[in-house]
């Protein structure tokens, strides 16, 4: 038996069925134009996308399926050992991200992205569901509305690429959707619950999405007062924000679990790239308005041109009601201009300028826009003169970008050829005889733009950025080598240089140096640089150091070379005990620094100038240089180096045969550079010493590590992992020893347990504790429980419809809601 409200809802369910559809069909189309995985030969992972978020995904694969190196708290897996809930918090928390596990492994190209086109689409689903919400309208309208926010310039172009921000894409209309309950005084606790989500999903587009829902409802309260419940009192109306912030603030507590440890790490990282904001210039920021535009330097407005169409004509359409014109209006002029003002850019991004693109708030923009519009239609499709104004702002806009780099030929023929079969489908749909075909041809006009605008930023970003192959047969044979070579934990397997992608131990497999995240800690960067390791990144990615002495002090005991095979040495176990001694310090060179924390005099200087004695092993580092060099009767080698953004790693050059073997560089040598030598039988010598004083025996979980010492043993012991802020042992915060985890033992220590714990995890913990209490407190009906018992019942009206846009106002213009 139907509802009186069932009706209403089933149509809001078909909008956000279309919506979902129009993306998906559009993403897919645009992909397959572009012939870009999965639909041809071009790869899809650039830049960060397979540097970072793939690796990460394929780690939560393996964490899913018990097969990883670690748990949610620590990593053994990548970074020699480092904090995951940062990592996790920040890349992989999104409810979408599991989904990687019903694929197979080798198929983690496949997983990411149709994951990214299921949250594009549910984005469309959201905003759908939300118009409907706030406003009475044709479903079908909703729908191609909900599609245009999803298949907006910035989630297309840029979002597509970093899928954790799609989660603030969807979030945005969700938290909306929390400010309707809270104007109409609902739901308070799946508002919270909501809140949370989107928080634990991505934080950081969700801390704009919150910025721009608090703007939405600031309108909402304003322009439309009979939606709210308690009536027009000023009392009645200032409950309204007091509702929102209240969910809010306990929606934000119950994430913290995930955003404090978060929020520490990020202090607690490597300083990554900081620059000061420059305003895009105008006709580069009017030509993004278009469709078939690219860059990453200006905010990608384009919204579909049926869209903009409807927000152009706004002002001027009579059927709406002056205040909500003036309102609507006002709100996206403003917020168009805050993405070019520094002080409000700050505030966009948390007051820290980003890496990369500079506006990554603008999805915000589009989602007001599409609010915008959708006011307008809601009272009716606009008349002929507001279309014809609106085309004339459009025109004016594009006439404004003629004189940027970024419009294109295809890009004006689209907005053209768009523009007049929108204004005469959203003309046409004034009467019901055309409905049907005006409405597919708005849904071709956004399909066909959106699918351009795929196709051209995938050639944009293939031709200006660093891409990385799909998984294939060279991931496979790799992954395959490093399985079959593991010794966890008697000893780690490195996915070695050269590799394919700063994650290479997440992705393939063993436990290696080499990570790149936002997490990456200043103690892990600065301590691998000390010791040669090379960065891109600026300092974020740290490589793999390719080191016989470094591996021996980082327990490496197999490491694949770049032809496939695995190379084996001994090395020191995980926990070594390193005598007692004043605290050291590392200095300028990389060669003694790493003496120093081996314990032993392992290279030799050179005899002469860039030669070394024959059967030692020659080592160059020149982090500075950028080009190839050799032993004079050897093999060249590429050091890349382009700093501040990639320093070049330490280099083995190979066996030195004497003077026969001096080193030769491509250019003039750079101003700073040192060759050693290094003595394998001195580093035996060094190992096995470690290996004798080592523990009895050891156990390592996803937790820590407990050795069982040797009777009378004092020094200090050190764990072979970077001695990051969480670390305890015996109870107590952790030391360091050359930034590695160490604690003091003495003869009567039989044992020693170090744990990690992140920090900010348990008053996370006790946030969200807390939080959850007060949310209870609130939804249990004791007082209406007390009046239960006592007979008495309390009656109350339900909220009415918004009167902002009645549906019967839409069916006297002809459209069907």
């Amino acid at each position: 038996m139907s509802t009186p409200h069932s009706s209403p809802r089933r149509r809001s369910l078909f909008g956000s069925a279309l919506a979902a559809l129009i993306t998906t069909v559009a993403v897919c189309a645009g992909d397959a134009v572009a012939r870009v995985f999965p639909y041809g030969p071009r790869h899809r992972s650039v830049n960060d996308l397979g540097n970072q978020f793939v690796p990460f995904h394929a780690y939560l694969w393996d964490l899913l399926h018990g097969r990883a190196e670690g748990g949610l708290l620590l990593n053994w897996r990548s970074g020699y050992g480092t904090s995951f809930l940062p990592d996790f918090g920040t890349y992989l928390s999104s409810p979408f991200a599991v989904l990687v596990g019903v694929f197979p492994r080798a198929d983690i190209d496949l997983a990411v992205y149709v994951v990214t086109v299921l949250k594009t689409a549910a984005a469309a689903a959201a905003m759908a569901w939300l118009l409907r919400t706030q406003r009475r309208g044709p479903w079908w309208a909703a729908g191609l509305l909900g599609a245009s926010y999803a298949l907006c310039g910035w989630s297309v172009i840029e979002a597509a690429y970093n899928p954790m921000w799609l989660d603030g894409l969807i979030a945005f209309p969700l938290l909306c959707l929390t400010g309707e309950w809270a104007l109409r005084g609902r739901r308070p606790g799946a508002a919270a619950l909501v809140v949370a989500v989107c928080w634990t999903a991505n934080f950081y587009t969700a801390y704009m999405a919150t910025l721009g829902a608090a703007l939405v409802l600031v309108v909402r309260l304003a322009q439309d007062r009979d939606v709210v419940r308690e009536g027009r009192g000023v009392l009645g109306r200032a409950r309204v924000p007091v509702r929102a912030a209240t969910a809010t603030v306990l929606g934000v507590a119950l994430a913290s679990p995930v955003l404090a440890p978060l929020f520490l790490s990020s202090r607690q990282a490597y300083p990554g790239w900081s620059k000061e904001f420059a305003p895009a210039a105008t006709g580069d920021l009017l030509a993004r308005l278009l469709p078939a535009t690219y860059s990453f330097s200006s905010p990608a407005l384009f919204v579909g041109t049926g869209t903009l169409l409807l927000v152009a004509a706004l002002p001027f359409h009579r059927a709406v009601p002056a205040r909500a014109r003036l309102w609507w209006t006002g709100l996206v002029v403003a917020v168009l201009l805050s993405l070019q003002w520094a002080p409000t850019h700050l505030a966009w991004h948390a007051f820290a300028t980003p890496n990369g693109s500079p506006y990554r708030q603008t999805f915000v923009l589009a989602g007001i826009v599409v609010i915008a519009a959708w006011t307008g239609l809601a009272a009716g499709p606009p008349g002929v003169r507001a279309l014809a104004s609106g085309a004339g702002v459009l025109c004016l806009a594009a006439l404004g970008a003629t004189g940027s780099p970024l419009a294109t030929g295809w890009g004006y023929a689209l907005f053209g050829g768009g523009l007049a079969v929108a204004g005469w489908a959203w003309w046409a749909l004034r009467g019901r005889r055309l409905a049907l075909p005006a409405a597919g041809l708005l849904v071709a006009v956004l399909v066909g733009q959106a699918a351009a605008t795929i196709a051209y930023g995938h050639l944009g970003k293939l031709g200006g950025l660093d891409d990385h192959p799909s998984w294939g047969p060279a991931h496979t044979a790799r992954a395959e080598a490093l399985a079959g070579a593991e010794g966890w934990p008697g000893y780690r397997t490195d996915a070695g240089r050269p590799a394919l992608t700063g994650n290479d131990p997440l992705l393939l497999g063993g436990e290696g140096g080499a990570y790149y995240s936002s997490h990456t800690p200043d103690v892990f960067t600065r301590t691998m640089v000390a010791l040669g390791a090379g960065w891109t990144s600026r300092g974020r990615s740290v490589q793999s150091l390719d080191n016989p002495v470094t591996d021996a002090v980082f327990a490496v005991g197999a490491r694949l070379r770049p032809d496939g095979t695995i190379g084996r040495a001994t090395a020191a176990p995980l926990v070594t005990v390193r005598p007692p001694g004043p605290p050291l310090a590392y200095g300028p060179s990389p060669f003694a620094n790493q003496e120093l924390l081996l314990g032993a005099r392992v290279y030799e200087a050179p005899l002469t100038p860039g030669v070394c004695r024959a059967g030692t092993e020659a080592f160059l580092w020149a982090p500075e240089y950028n080009g190839t060099a050799r032993l004079a009767d050897g093999t060249a080698f590429r050091l890349n180096a382009r700093p501040p953004r990639n320093r070049a790693a330490l280099q083995p050059m190979g066996v030195a045969h004497g003077p026969a073997s001096r080193l030769l560089f491509e250019r003039s040598a750079p101003a700073r550079w040192e060759l050693a030598c290094l003595d394998r039988a001195r580093l035996d010598t060094a190992v096995a010493a470690l290996r004798a004083d080592a523990p009895t025996a050891l156990r390592v979980d996803a937790s820590g590590v407990r050795a069982t010492l040797r009777p009378g043993t004092t020094g200090t012991l050190v764990v072979s992992a970077p001695a990051i802020a969480g670390w305890t042992c015996g109870g107590r915060p952790a030391s360091a020893h050359l930034g590695l985890v160490a604690v003091p033992v003495g003869p009567d220590t039989r044992s020693v347990t170090c744990t990690f714990r992140p920090p900010g995890l348990v008053p996370g913990a006790a946030a969200a504790a807390v939080a959850l209490l007060v949310l209870l407190v609130r939804l249990v009906p004791f007082g209406r429980l007390r009046r239960g018992a006592g007979g008495g019942r309390r009656t109350g009206s339900r909220p009415s419809v918004p009167s902002g846009t009645p549906s019967g106002r839409a069916e006297a213009a002809g459209v069907r809601v």
